[in-house]
């Protein structure tokens, strides 16, 4: 059975909530709430995939501590701009 939209962006809402670091929780919590529903399936599923990161890593990608892979860096400067973290 395939997921609705509707369950796949309440998911990544919940998993963005849940991370292993607060300030993580704190960045991708906002930013899945303003930035979800209007993104395109391929951006919503290169979120998906942006969520099976780990923590410590994001962090220093959203802070510009280190540069985030090719395919993050558009959604990892979206996320930085939107958080504020730069």
């Amino acid at each position: 059975m395939r997921e609705t939209p509707e369950n796949r962006i309440k998911r990544l809402k919940m998993r963005s909530m849940r991370r292993g670091i607060k300030e993580m929780d704190l960045i991708l919590t906002a930013y899945a709430g303003d930035r979800l529903a209007d993104m395109s399936e391929a951006q919503i599923t290169n979120y998906d995939a942006l969520l099976s990161e780990n923590d410590q890593d994001l962090y220093q990608w959203v802070t510009g501590q280190m540069a985030a892979p090719d395919h993050f860096s558009a959604l990892i400067s979206d996320i930085s701009e939107h958080s504020g973290a730069k």
